[in-house]
């Protein structure tokens, strides 16, 4: 049977759902009451969204937590969080109630700046191109005047126009490098708007326009958070040992690119949680933080830490272009409930809130792994999911936690002692 079908976009919901059942799971109508049960029970919403993207068939839910009592420039914050790993919201909760003593969270916004590029072909004298960009620059700013006066109002727009020659990495490629304020927008489409009013502005004969985008990598919009205390009060058993460990922890990710990996990984499980929340692009703030954990030519730490006159320092400074207005923030009734929790904060505050949570997340990572290793609060989160697949009951389910109190948890472990316990019922 030939999966490949025509006009399937003009099917309704129900009918792309047949199809799908019929061509892929051997018409199993049990698949298809799986698809239609996550379907929201209040049609207005489940409209809502079903447009967010296209062939929608139904929802893919993850659980949207929060974690209590972090404390930022000394305000009090609950932090939504939407992921579906075991411990993350549990450890960022641990870890802003161990703060919250000892100061809490600093942060600041060092700049918001953000990029877009009109690339393009030339194979002409520079001499000639940087005649024509002179003249031109001033039409660029009013070509966009309708795409930016809304945004101006606002205090943003474009901050500057220039062109580069790109020809050293690649033949004949210049780009027109354009940044941008974008107030409290994320910007996406209006930077993109602006890019291609330049770029159809500055395209002649001789000059082969390749493409106009916005760009994700974003070095200078850029937040900074940190946490500070004596090395006394870091841990209860031995502080000057946990200390050093956390420290020479952070020097190794700095030294080696594959636990630099994870160690960042560790860091975006808690900034990710929080950018889905709030109804942002968690694909573009991976993206750029990756490439600015490699801006010296090597993948390192996101996150730094110093122990100078026993006091401990520990901070992180990542790149985050995130918006509070506009896109699924607007949209969204969980990612508005999400914005609302916080206060509706401007974008500026927002970015302070992710770096935070990064900052926290990494902290309880270190934290387990430089004293009682990451599998124990990780595997002990994880029991219950591994109970809950086994269709355990309420009883077996107390029974069992009890049991792995003081026991290694896994996998095959918990199998073993279920079946036991059903056996010897």
């Amino acid at each position: 049977m030939s999966k490949i079908i025509n006009g399937f976009s003009k099917l309704n919901k129900i009918e792309k759902i047949d199809w799908l059942v019929e061509t892929y799971f051997q018409n199993n109508q049990k698949v298809k009451q799986v698809f239609m049960q996550y379907w929201n029970s209040n049609p207005v919403l489940q409209d809502l969204h079903d447009d967010f993207i296209e062939n929608t068939i139904s929802n893919f839910y993850l659980p949207l937590g929060i974690a209590p009592n972090f404390v930022i420039n000394g305000r009090d914050y609950t932090i939504p969080m939407v992921i579906e790993e075991s411990s993350v919201v549990a450890a960022a909760s641990l870890v802003a109630k161990f703060w919250s003593t000892r100061g809490g969270f600093k942060a600041e916004v060092i700049s918001t700046t953000k990029i877009g590029q009109v690339h393009f072909m030339y194979q002409g004298e520079k001499v000639e191109l940087t005649n024509y960009f002179n003249s031109k620059k001033e039409n660029f700013y009013k070509v966009t005047e309708e795409i930016t006066k809304n945004m101006r109002n606002r205090g943003g727009g474009i901050l500057g126009i220039e062109l580069r020659d790109k020809t050293a990495e690649l033949k004949n490629y210049y780009q027109l490098h354009v940044t941008f304020e974008t107030a409290d927008s994320m910007g996406a489409n209006f930077i993109n708007s602006c890019l291609e009013a330049i770029s159809h502005e500055f395209e002649k004969d001789d000059i082969q326009i390749v493409m106009s985008i916005l760009s994700n990598y974003v070095p200078e919009c850029l937040v900074r958070a940190e946490v500070t205390c004596k090395v006394d009060e870091l841990y209860a058993e031995n502080s000057e040992l946990f200390a050093q460990k956390f420290v020479q922890a952070i020097q190794i990710a700095n030294a080696e690119p594959h636990r630099a990996v994870t160690h960042n990984k560790g860091v975006m499980n808690g900034i990710d949680a929080v950018v889905i929340a709030t109804g942002n692009d968690f694909r573009a703030i991976e993206a750029g933080a990756h490439a600015y954990a490699a801006k010296s030519g090597t993948y390192k730490s996101l996150t730094n830490a110093t122990i100078e006159n026993r006091i401990f320092k520990f901070w992180i400074e990542i790149p985050l272009a995130v918006g509070t207005v506009g896109g699924l923030t607007s949209l969204h009734p969980l990612s508005k409930l999400s914005l609302n929790l916080l206060g509706n904060p401007p974008a500026k505050e927002l970015m302070q809130i992710i770096a935070v949570a990064g900052l926290a997340q990494n902290f309880a990572a270190l934290r387990a792994l430089t004293t009682t290793g990451i599998q124990k609060g990780h595997m002990k989160m994880h029991l219950t999911n591994i109970i809950k697949q086994l269709g355990a009951s309420e009883e077996e389910k107390e029974f069992l936690i009890n049991y792995f109190e003081n026991k290694t948890i896994t996998h095959n472990a918990v199998v073993e002692a279920y079946n036991k316990l059903v056996d010897e019922k």
